[in-house]
């Protein structure tokens, strides 16, 4: 690869920060000579924003081989669909280099049993013997192509990991290489692992409700107005669309607002308060549905992709986990900081245990929306409680939290996950919510869908 001193610049570095990226070129170069050039020119070709490989005719003849495996990666299709995401991104390219490990180690081996006099170290010396011939082109091709696909499925697969939990490119590049690396590895393994896929629908879902979100999506047709809302537009009206003298009629009544619409009543836009997720992590919500998915990971995708929500509505949000009446952690995200993503994961991965009490986690709500009405004068918060439980509560309990619903205005959005009978119109959950649904397929997002409409 042509490089300048930047370029070289750059691969000390993060080679000097990637552990993972020095234990391959060790492995490799203790025993094939051309392998850190090698694992340069791959870095390079992932990194380099324009990559031009070098004659043919300048490479030392024990550095062919490097030349033949170069040239057909960055010709690969595979290779240009990964250098969409590596560009100009250290990390991204280093990534990039580990996951064609196993291609670069089979064609290092492969052309040392190939050509013993060639590529092997021997005493530390250079053997520039003679070049790779042709017997050896088609699969040093066949190892490039693989390579490619090995680095755009890695790539691929970080790139929708940290979609799924809303860290942006621009987050990315900001971090340090070992922290990003340590993010990545911790995303990858344990229990957040399973979700990233789950979250990323949640995710794409509520993004694509958000265009609706109003109450009484259709309203209640009241008459005829005038207007240049398109989407209201009376069917006479379109019809003249289809007379050719008439379109310019209907353009020019559109430019000046005349056009005959359907008037509606009861559509107002929604939000103004706290988003507020209670989310049960009693012992129960361990159990796992259709597609092996727990209870617990659908109500917490459902309410980071909430949180999501209140984002895009400049609304703080809150996240309660609960389980019996004496565990209850809150998790506060302010509309005016960043998410961290640190909290975000310990609210992902913090599961209480025990039975369940809805008091303690309506409780704590409650009074988080009564102080942001005294403080802010924000009234109309909205809380969503998922849960797999249905339990008592008291009359005075139940007293004290119809007065404060009725002086805040704020709204209950129930989901029983997993636990029909909760949803029933006697159960205590209908009585607390004002809306009010059951889960029974986790592997179905689109069952919350109206949560992201009117939320």
């Amino acid at each position: 690869m042509v490089a300048d001193r930047f370029d070289r610049l750059t691969w000390r570095d993060t080679y000097e920060q990637a552990a993972g990226v020095r234990e391959l070129a060790a492995e490799l170069a203790a025993r094939h000579e051309c392998a850190e050039d090698l694992l340069t020119d791959v870095f390079l070709a992932a990194y380099k924003p324009r990559v031009r490989v070098r004659e043919r005719a300048e490479m030392a003849p024990s550095r062919l081989v490097n030349h033949e495996f170069v040239s057909a990666l960055v010709e690969s299709p595979e290779f240009g669909e990964v250098r969409r995401d590596t560009v100009g991104d250290p990390y991204a390219a280093a990534m990039a280099l580990l996951a064609q490990g196993s291609a670069l180690r089979g064609l290092l081996e492969r052309e040392a049993r190939e050509r013993p006099d060639e590529t092997p170290r021997r005493d530390g010396q250079d053997t520039d013997a003679a070049a790779p011939g042709a017997p050896g082109a088609p699969g040093i091709r066949a190892a490039a192509h693989s390579a490619a696909a090995q680095a755009s499925r890695a790539v691929r697969q970080e790139a929708s990991l940290m979609r799924a939990w809303g860290v942006g490119p621009g987050e990315l590049e900001r971090l340090p290489f070992e922290e990003r690396a340590r993010l990545a590895e911790r995303l990858r393994t344990g229990r957040l692992a399973e979700w990233a896929e789950l979250i990323g629908r949640f995710r794409q879902m509520a993004a694509g409700e958000r265009a609706r979100k109003v109450e009484n999506t259709t309203g209640e047709l009241v008459g005829v107005t005038l207007g240049d809302d398109l989407s209201r537009v009376v069917p006479s009206e379109l019809a003249g669309l289809g007379v050719p003298a008439l379109r310019a009629v209907f353009a020019a009544r559109y430019a000046a607002g005349e056009l005959m619409l359907y008037d509606s009543r009861g559509e107002q836009p929604t939000g103004r308060g706290a988003v507020i997720a209670c989310v049960d992590t009693s012992h129960s919500m361990y159990e796992a549905g259709p597609g092996g998915v727990t209870r617990e990971v659908w109500a917490k995708a459902c309410a980071l992709a909430l949180l999501d929500q209140a984002r895009a509505g400049g609304r703080d949000f809150v996240g309660i986990l609960f389980s019996a009446a004496d565990k209850v952690r809150v998790f506060r995200f302010p509309a005016d900081r960043p998410a961290g993503l640190d909290t975000t994961m310990e609210f992902a991965e913090t599961f209480l245990g025990g039975g369940t009490s809805y008091q303690a986690p309506l409780g704590a709500a409650r009074d988080l929306l009564e102080r942001e009405f005294d403080d802010a004068a924000r009234a109309r918060g909205d809380i969503v409680l998922l849960t797999d439980d249905d339990c008592g509560v008291t009359e005075e309990w139940m007293r004290g939290w119809n007065a404060a619903k009725h002086r805040l205005g704020f709204r209950v959005f129930g989901v029983a996950v997993g636990a029909p009978r909760a949803a029933e119109s006697d159960s205590v959950l209908s009585a607390l919510c004002d809306n009010l649904r059951s889960v029974e397929d986790f592997t179905d997002v689109h069952a919350a869908a109206d949560l992201f409409r009117v939320i």
